[in-house]
């Protein structure tokens, strides 16, 4: 016996294999599979982003990977358009490959079936009608088919008469339309994405932008022309002026698009539900036509855009047109004076006074800031205002500025501003202030925020304010803490108040315990085993070991101190007694400094002690703000603008088309079942006999009732 070797496969067979594969419906639904999973990516992730938020959120390296695969701009990867366009092959080479034997099949009554074969159905009946000959049959039948709605051909053959009947051949239509949604969908996403500015950059040289400056200074080749076909871009308009080139935000910068047009903004038009929440965005906009010189008032909403030139302008949202601002600097640190700072938000301008090279960076100014100020607040009726519940107080303090137990309660608080202050090393701080204060637990604060990077949320500094509504009271209390002389006067007061005036050694003795915790909470003093590691420190004895870093001062410095100076065992009654003691240490303190000031002092109250509790908390968190001043909003001039999205999107035509085909299309195969019946009628000793058979492509209960009453109809009652 010989064994042949095999014919070997010609570039015909490898081409026929790889059009097979291309146009299979595996290789379509791995396609699919990967596009879903690309887009839950592009979900998750946030697009378009600066590159420091992925560095912050994902690290240095993987930030690095994720950016080299395009995840930051999923939509627009090569990867993702060229899965797409694979997408779009493959579906179409499907409806080339079937459409022409589906056509074929709808047009077919395969009339030729064998009427033996009529019997492996399963949905099959045969009986004899005595006294009905084979031509009465035919016409009774096709009169009862014509009247149910089935479209039926007759064939002659030798020995009987073959009708072959079909109904619901939609169903084939409904896969063709269904299929051609799917190319139609991907071509106008392919058209209305940045895939005709990625070839007119690679085609004709233009480049992504990454430098800064104006708009009209960027030269040509970062410009598109007016007669760009697709694109979908920002602009930024402010009030009272006009602007006519949007940007295209590109995963390694931007691409800038001139219009045909400039958009001239008029007014920018807010409306606000009674608990401050927007209602209403709207623009009142002048299109300027470069063209025709024509001048076309228009108003956008949201949702409700203008068209002009087949360029959609949508109300995306609003910004900052440049609001004057005018901004109080408190200062924070011993040595520096107040002063005053005015700016433009989006300018930046150094920070002199600060103590420490600073550039101010002036970033926004928000007019309605909408808080929930849900919860009871107060304090308990008739408690010592010297008593401060540190626990409830250190819980409450930190997280959203106007975060409370409680029932929700949207109020709107006021302006607020946020800036940030670059330091000499170039790493900045975000800082989103409040002008005007707040009641939160009983208490009117001021809220001043801080993040260290945009994936924060905001901690909020708390505070209080005074009966003239003012931070004024706080601040004469913090800078006569950081005052060694009011700090002992306050101390030598407060001994005398708490000690019996026959016992000068316990005087003395409570005199120095509480100048030392007012030493400490001011971050003058520190433990023993601190000290001795700093002494060491410095003279270079720990330089092998360097020394922690020890708590600035407020209530951090005095744990540190019981941690580290009271064995464990007396740690809770010394931190109650030490407490107690900063307590009223800190309201004589409160009353020396009014009194300085030529102030009544403090009366005990509920709104005394609202006042002091919430003072301990923010002077100790005060010791941790990371820079030097404070800047409060003083007085503005807001300037506000729109930001328009500008779309010209051809493909929106081909999208709503192919959503059209697709309801149709899975309509058809879900809701239309194609059923062909066949009927053999023969002659018959004085009679006819009569065969029929139903085939369905799925077998249901419905296809079961639907042959049933046929059968009925058709034989009526003929035997078996």
């Amino acid at each position: 016996m010989t064994v042949s070797a095999p014919a070997a496969r010609t570039p015909q067979h490898r081409l026929r294999d790889t059009l097979e594969l291309v146009s299979s419906m595996r290789f379509a639904i791995a396609l699919l599979t990967v596009i879903c999973i690309a887009s839950v990516i592009g979900t998750v992730v946030k697009q378009h982003e600066p590159l420091n938020n992925y560095v912050n959120q994902f690290g240095p390296f993987w930030s690095e990977v994720f950016g080299a695969v395009n995840l930051y701009s999923v939509y627009s990867a090569w990867w993702f358009l060229l899965i797409l366009a694979f997408l779009v092959i493959s579906t179409s080479l499907c409806i080339a490959r079937n459409t022409p034997r589906f056509l074929a099949d709808m047009r077919s009554f395969k009339e030729n079936v064998r009427e033996s074969a009529l019997k492996a159905f399963h949905h099959k009946a045969q009986g004899v009608l005595p006294g009905e000959t084979p031509q009465a049959s035919l016409q009774r039948l096709s009169a009862l088919l014509a009247g149910n709605g089935w479209k039926a051909r007759v064939q002659q053959r030798e020995g009987g008469t073959m009708i072959a009947a079909r109904k619901g051949a939609a169903n084939k239509l409904g896969y063709i339309a269904a299929h051609s949604a799917i190319v139609l969908i991907c071509l106008g996403g392919l058209f209305d994405g940045d895939l005709i500015v990625r070839a007119q950059m690679l085609l004709l040289g233009k480049q992504p932008y990454q430098g800064g400056g104006l708009i009209r200074d960027v030269k040509p080749e970062h410009r598109l022309s007016p007669a760009n076909p697709t694109f979908r871009g920002n602009l930024l308009v402010p009030e009272g002026a006009r602007a006519g080139t949007a940007v295209l935000n590109m995963s390694d910068g931007v691409v800038l698009q001139d219009l045909p047009f400039d958009i001239e903004l008029k007014k920018f038009i807010v409306e606000y539900y009674d608990t401050g929440m927007p209602k209403l965005f709207a623009s009142e906009i002048v299109i300027h036509d470069h063209e025709t010189g024509q001048a076309t008032p228009a108003t956008v909403k949201v949702n409700e855009p203008a068209f002009h030139r087949g360029i959609a302008i949508y109300q995306s949202s609003f910004d900052d047109g440049g609001s004057q601002l005018k901004l109080q600097a408190v200062p924070l640190r011993p040595g520096l004076k107040p002063f005053t700072v005015a700016g433009t938000v989006g300018d930046s301008t150094p920070l002199d006074k600060a103590g420490q090279p600073y550039t101010l960076e002036l970033t926004g100014l928000r007019v309605i800031n909408v808080e929930n100020l849900g919860g009871t607040g107060g304090s308990d009726s008739g408690a010592d205002v010297r008593k401060v519940d540190l626990a409830d107080s250190l819980q409450k303090h930190l997280g959203s500025g106007a975060k409370s137990q409680g029932d929700k309660h949207l109020q709107n608080i006021g302006p607020s501003v946020s800036y940030k202050l670059r330091d000499a090393s170039g790493q900045a701080r975000e800082f989103n202030n409040y002008q005007l204060p707040v009641e939160i637990d009983g208490q009117r604060v001021l809220l001043a925020g801080m993040r260290d990077n945009p994936n924060e949320a905001f901690r909020f500094l708390r505070i209080p304010v005074d009966e003239q509504d003012r931070i004024d009271g706080w601040l004469r209390l913090r800078e006569a803490l950081l005052d060694p002389a009011s700090r002992e006067q306050a101390a030598r007061r407060y001994a005398k108040l708490a000690s019996p005036p026959d016992n000068p050694a316990t005087t003395q003795q409570l005199q120095v315990t509480a100048q030392r915790a007012l030493g400490l909470f001011a971050g003058a003093d520190k433990p023993p085993a601190e000290a001795s590691a700093a002494a060491d420190a410095a003279s270079g004895a720990a330089a092998a070991s360097p020394a922690a870093e020890f708590p600035p001062g407020g209530l951090a410095a005095l744990a540190r101190f019981i941690e580290t100076s009271v064995p464990e065992a007396e740690r809770a009654r010394v931190s109650e007694v030490l407490l107690r003691i900063l307590n009223g240490s800190l309201f004589e303190l409160a009353n020396l400094s009014r009194e300085r000031a030529g102030l009544a002092p403090l009366a005990p109250s509920e709104k005394t002690q609202a006042f002091m509790t919430q003072a301990v908390v923010s002077l100790s968190d005060s010791f941790f703000y990371p820079v030097p001043v404070l800047l409060q909003l003083e007085d503005f001039r807001q300037v506000q603008a729109s930001v328009f999205q500008l779309a010209r999107a051809p493909g929106k035509k081909l999208v709503y088309l192919g959503a059209i085909l697709l309801i149709l299309g899975v309509f058809a195969m879900l809701y239309v079942r194609e059923r062909r019946l066949w009927i053999w009628v023969e002659a018959q000793d004085s009679g006819s006999r009569i065969t029929t058979a139903l085939s369905t492509t799925r077998r249901t209960l419905d296809a079961d009732t639907e042959f049933e009453l046929l059968k009925k109809a058709i034989l009526k009652d003929a035997a078996a």
